[in-house]
């Protein structure tokens, strides 16, 4: 299947100065060299502790951010080098949704006119721009008279699905979910997942849903990308990296998920991280989890764990994986081969 989106060794610094002259005095390592690809209308789930860089990378592919080096792509089409009008074609294929929906609504404007406002942005739907906002409300399970009111008259919920109608309003390929379901309750939560699951074998939608909750990545995702400070740490299809992750610090976000079986929950193992997550500013030298890793050894702090692909596809960036074996079509093989015949 080829692939709608694809990320490549993107990195995104942010300086830090301080001073009279606003000198350069440090730098935030947001991101550093990710790369990750989804296929159309699938969903790839993001994964990781706040402050790891799943925000800067849901930003950066919608180009709300620019980022310093590397690529990303659209069917082939450059993400970073579009300007002038390729720009707002972009903006129309790739659409986001926040997690305050709220704060990404003019509170002044009803909800109808911030929908027919995408629409004449675009150029969509001209002459029944009204009835397309109708429609709209419709797809997301409101009523379509309730374009008439203004975003504080609604619920968390429902604010949450006008920002997904907001989204579908310029007829998109891929859409950016930036934890879109952390602030409502759980009954809620089930009712934007399943609409967006409708919505995304109605209309062959790609999303990069981005998260906490495991347990709802596990639910909406067909691939998993586990980060850690800026990284891509492990990915996998999601019911083989919840059934046996290879990378340690996905073993330990997965034991701290509950399971409702109380007998299966007391027995299980369960992994506890010792200290907190080590600043941006001055990431671990060699592999960045390694501070906190059981499995850390020397060439831990030396060398950089590069992404390696396992026999069944998962790639996992760690010197030791849980399961040692290797696809023989990894690039890295041929490369140490290479180096070897020397």
């Amino acid at each position: 299947m080829s692939s709608t989106l694809e990320a490549i060794d993107v990195v995104k610094e942010y300086p830090i100065r301080s001073g009279l002259f606003r000198r350069r005095t440090g730098t935030v390592h947001a991101l550093s060299g990710v790369s990750l690809e989804v296929p159309k209308g699938k969903t790839l789930g993001i994964v990781g502790e706040s402050g790891c860089g799943k925000s800067t990378l849901g930003r950066s592919i919608v180009r709300l951010h620019d980022i310093d080096s590397g690529s990303i792509r659209l069917d082939g089409e450059s993400v970073e080098s579009a300007s002038g009008q390729d720009l707002r074609s972009l903006r129309r294929r790739v659409q986001m949704v926040f997690q305050d929906p709220y704060a990404s609504l003019n509170p002044r404007l009803t909800i109808g006119s911030a929908l027919i406002e995408a629409l004449e942005i675009h150029g969509l739907a001209a002459g029944r721009r009204s009835e397309r906002a109708q429609e709209l409300m419709e797809m997301v399970g409101l009523r379509p008279e309730f374009v008439q009111r203004y975003p504080h008259e609604f619920s968390g919920g429902q604010r949450q699905r006008i920002g997904i109608a907001r989204a579908l309003a310029v007829e998109p390929e891929v859409i950016v979910l930036d934890e879109p379901v952390s602030a409502l309750d759980v009954s809620v939560q089930a009712g934007v997942l399943n609409q967006l699951k409708e919505l995304q074998n109605l209309l062959g939608l790609t999303y990069v849903f981005i998260a906490h909750d495991l347990s709802v990545v596990r639910y909406l995702s067909d691939e998993v990308a586990v980060m850690y400070l800026g990284r891509i740490v492990e990915t996998a299809p999601t019911g083989r990296l919840f059934a046996a992750p290879e990378h340690p610090y996905t073993k330990a976000l997965l034991s701290a998920v509950p399971i409702p079986d109380p007998i299966v929950e007391r027995s299980r193992e369960r992994i506890t991280l010792s200290g907190d997550v080590p600043s941006p500013l001055n990431p671990p030298s060699g592999c960045r989890f390694r501070t906190r890793c059981w499995k850390a050894t020397e060439r831990c702090a030396t060398e950089i764990p590069l992404l390696r692909t396992m026999a069944d596809g998962t790639r996992a960036a760690c010197h030791h994986p849980e399961s040692e074996t290797q696809s023989p079509t990894d690039p890295m093989d041929s490369q140490r081969t290479e180096a070897g015949a020397q």
